[in-house]
């Protein structure tokens, strides 16, 4: 389909979308690319600029295109699993991955808990913890805001390391002696707000997933309390499920 019917049952927008599927399905479009703008796609089809924009906005909510603020709209590259049957962190999964991973550090302080902090880490109100907001990139493109709470003996120490340069599990486990053996880890979906989707290249309202981790060390004490924002066009959660065979 490469024409618009006006006298067709089938709304124009619904008609727009089959027809920029199929400029990906064909490879005129690869991931990536920049696709028209909400403009040139009325001009060329002879459609309101407003049923372009529904088209678009369907597909990027499908999670077939993706946003970037001040760039455009974009083919949606293949997106990064992340397994959650393993406990790894971001640098080892961009890695098996054959990506560069590579980190900003937007701040690392030493902070007082606040209640919720302290409680998922186990200590009294205002304990100070070291915490740790990091902008984490797969070749260069952003892909998720991390916010990372600790606490132990001698994390003040975690100033003094080079973090963007550095895996922290790996610097937990080899230089602090920390072996990091599970953790408890909560998924949910929500809608980019200005500041993250400054970071993340996005448009406000794109679809992001929000994760919650508490990491133990061993004796189930809990080391740290991470909290991520994750682009929702670039990034799947992936888990194996078997279900208990309750009758032979």
């Amino acid at each position: 389909m490469n024409a618009i019917y006006r006298n067709s049952p089938v709304p124009r927008y619904h008609q727009l979308k089959e027809i920029l599927r199929e400029r990906i399905r064909s490879g005129e479009w690869k991931p990536g690319d920049l696709i028209p703008s909400e403009r040139e796609l009325s001009e060329t089809y002879h459609i309101s600029r407003m049923t372009a924009r529904q088209a678009i906005t369907d597909l990027v909510n499908e999670g077939v295109f993706y946003r970037e603020q001040g760039r455009g709209t974009f083919v949606t590259r293949n997106k990064i699993t992340q397994q959650l049957i393993r406990l790894t962190g971001f640098t080892e999964d961009i890695s098996a991955r054959g990506q560069h991973p590579s980190t900003r550090t937007l701040s690392a302080v030493m902070a007082p808990a606040d209640e919720l902090c302290a409680e998922r880490l186990r200590v009294a109100v205002g304990t100070p913890i070291f915490c740790l907001q990091r902008l984490r990139l797969a070749d260069g493109e952003p892909l998720a805001i991390e916010f990372s709470h600790l606490n132990f003996k001698g994390c003040e120490r975690l100033l003094e390391e080079d973090l963007e340069h550095q895996s922290l599990y790996r610097v937990l486990e080899s230089k602090f002696g920390l072996p990091l053996m599970e953790a408890d880890q909560e998924l949910e979906a929500g809608l980019a707000g200005a500041e993250e989707a400054a970071l993340l290249k996005i448009a406000p309202g794109s679809a992001v997933l929000y994760t919650r981790r508490i990491t133990y060390v061993d004796r189930n004490q809990p080391i740290e309390y991470a909290k991520s924002v994750y682009c929702g066009a670039k990034y799947i959660f992936y888990t194996h499920l078997k279900r208990e065979q309750l009758f032979s």
